[in-house]
């Protein structure tokens, strides 16, 4: 039996590790690719370690000037996008987990049907337009404030709190919003920590608002900045390209080592690295949460 179960084992890890090495390579890949020369990195051969290692890949993007405003404008949004998010999608489910609420099921109802039917693009774009959200900061914070998944998941883990809690804590004189900052939130640390990482990540990632929501160049997060970049150093190269069938030059003519491909390389690791970051802190409470907060049949 034993024998059996040390076989097993090393079979078990052997084939994790090779899973979890298909799933990390490409992120080894793409950083690798970065700090490589991109002159270089065009004859291919790339594996694990850089060949001609060099960071002007990424001094190029840094030195665009937008893109610290483009970093700050998504670090304000994220930050407050997910403090008022899970404020209010909490305040929302601790209402909603009380059978005692008035309406509590045409509550639901009215938040959950536009889950179910959308407009389109242009009613939205429309009602964006008379809120007087268009070019503003605020058009990617409040379309986002409330989720309904969100809501239901935190009224599930809510509903699981033992009610004898807040009785005793009524009898010691605590009115609903004692109660709710003094043991609701306390005990709902893995749920909103769930919630949280969700919303940073959709706010971190949003690039369409920005790109049909706002026109003034100071209000561009990082996200739709670095596509407009993007775009640019493909049309740097389709460029050059042209003129090197043309006129018989070559890459060479280019000023710097980077190529495009080597740029969205860079812009790909700028992009992925906060989240990468935040994650590890959050990875307890996000397990915790996804499994006492799921959707109980």
């Amino acid at each position: 039996m034993l024998r059996k179960i040390n076989v097993f084992s090393i079979v078990n890890y052997t084939v994790l590790t090779l899973f979890g090495f298909l799933m990390l390579y490409p992120f080894i890949y793409v950083l690798v690719y970065s700090l490589n020369d991109g002159k270089d990195s065009m004859m291919g051969a790339l594996y694990f370690f850089p060949r001609q290692f060099t960071l002007d890949n990424y001094a190029d993007v840094f030195n665009n000037p937008r893109i610290w405003q483009a970093y700050k404008i998504t670090l304000t949004r994220t930050v407050l996008g997910v403090f008022l998010h899970v404020s209010l999608c909490t305040l929302m489910a601790y209402a909603l987990s009380k059978k005692t609420l008035p309406g509590r099921t045409f509550f639901t109802f009215f938040i959950f049907l536009p889950t179910i039917f959308s407009a389109g693009f242009i009613p939205y774009f429309i009602t964006l337009q008379k809120l007087h959200l268009i070019n503003t900061f605020w058009v990617y914070v409040i379309p986002m404030l409330y989720n309904f998944m969100h809501i239901v998941i935190i009224r599930t883990f809510l509903q699981g709190i033992p009610e004898e809690l807040e009785e005793s804590a009524r009898i010691d004189g605590y009115g609903d919003f004692q109660i709710f900052l003094k043991i609701i939130l306390p005990l709902s640390g893995p749920v909103l920590a769930t919630i949280a990482l969700f919303n940073g990540v959709a706010h971190w990632n949003d690039w369409f608002a920005g790109a049909y929501y706002v026109s003034d160049k100071n209000l561009l997060p990082v996200q739709t900045l670095l596509q407009e970049m993007l775009m640019e150093a493909e049309s740097l190269a389709s460029s050059m390209q042209r003129a090197a069938q043309q006129g018989g030059q070559t890459m060479s003519a280019s000023t710097g080592g980077s190529t495009p491909e080597s740029l969205r390389m860079a812009l790909l690791v700028i992009t992925v690295f906060p989240i990468l970051c935040v994650y590890p802190f959050l990875q307890r409470y996000f397990v915790k949460g996804v499994m006492i907060g799921s959707v109980k049949g």
